[in-house]
This record gives structure tokens, C-alpha cells and sequence, in this order.
């Protein structure tokens, strides 16, 4: 019988996730949670509290890598259940489209998105869900806010790394 190891899952070591890192662009995806109503109107967008890796705590969307032989849409999933809950029902379409690509870099002002560990291209959809959500794993809280609360200078100011401008884009997309 042959073990399963963390690289067999798409998992890389740290280091060399490290390694990869300094010589690839990585992919990820970032999803806006929101709620809609029986219209298709969206009343609500949700943003997760997570404690930062230099131990500030920030607003974030649902984010994450996909993984060695994973499929974009299974990521999503993964992610949205990973930080949202098991109950959080995400209205996932069979083939998702995303809204926009954001680019992060290591050097800050490349674009409007900074990640000080790598380089990575983020493919950024909207996500409906209708459950209950009970953030997990790193995510301290979920707070959801309307499209108007979500848009206040002090609500954004609050999210890192260029997220600010991913959730008005999102919003754009939506025609809210």
C-alpha cells in the first residue's frame, strides 16, 4: 500500500514553497461572499477578520492557492468552506467566470495588489451563499455588510493587500 504525503495532496514543503516562490508566479483565487435576495439582488457582502502574519488584524476576502491538479471551481470550493463553514451552501456555478485577474507582486505599486511573499495571479469571482456561516480555521470573525457600508472609506481602509479595490470592482461587476 503506498502513503500519502503532503505532496501527493498538492501540497509543497515550506521550503520548497519557498523556493517556488521566488521563481514562479502562483496561482489563487479570491472570492467576494454575498448574499442575494429572491431577485438576484445583492443585499449583502461578507468580509472576514483575520490576524495578519505581521499580527495586525484585517479585513480579507475568502482567499487561497489552488493546488497541483485541482480544478479552479474545486478551489473555490475548498476555500469558501475552509474559511465560511461546512454550512455555508456557496452557489458555485459548474464552469465559474471570474469578475477580473488581480496581480499581486512582492514590490509594492507594481499594481493597486501587494503580497509580500510571492508574485501571484488571483482569479477573483463572486460567490453567492445561502447557509450559515460560521468563519473557521485562521478567519476570527465574518461580518456582512450592504453595498453602501461595504463602500465607507473606514470599511475599506480596512481590508489588505489591494483588497479594498477587488471588493469595488466586484461591486462595478455587479452593477450595485
Amino acid at each position: 500500500m503506498t502513503e500519502v504525503t503532503n505532496s501527493d495532496a498538492g501540497w509543497l514543503s515550506r521550503e520548497d514553497m519557498d523556493a517556488a516562490r521566488d521563481r514562479l508566479p502562483i496561482l489563487y483565487i479570491d472570492a467576494v461572499p454575498v448574499r442575494v435576495d429572491d431577485h438576484g439582488t445583492v443585499t449583502a457582502i461578507g468580509l472576514l477578520l483575520r490576524l495578519g502574519e505581521d499580527g495586525q488584524v484585517k479585513r480579507a476576502l475568502v482567499s487561497g492557492r489552488v493546488l497541483y491538479h485541482e480544478r479552479v471551481r474545486s478551489a473555490l470550493l475548498r476555500h469558501l468552506e475552509k474559511d465560511l463553514g461546512p454550512l455555508a451552501l456557496p452557489r458555485v456555478p459548474p464552469a465559474p467566470q471570474p469578475f477580473t485577474i488581480a496581480e499581486y507582486f512582492p514590490t509594492p505599486g507594481v499594481t493597486p495588489f501587494h503580497d509580500p511573499r510571492q508574485h501571484a495571479v488571483s482569479l477573483a469571482y463572486v460567490v453567492p451563499v445561502e447557509g450559515d456561516c460560521a468563519p473557521q480555521q485562521d478567519a476570527l470573525e465574518l461580518t456582512w455588510f450592504s453595498p453602501e457600508e461595504v463602500r465607507e472609506p473606514s470599511v475599506l481602509a480596512e481590508l489588505a493587500n489591494g483588497q479594498s479595490r477587488l471588493v469595488l470592482q466586484a461591486l462595478a461587476h455587479l452593477g450595485v
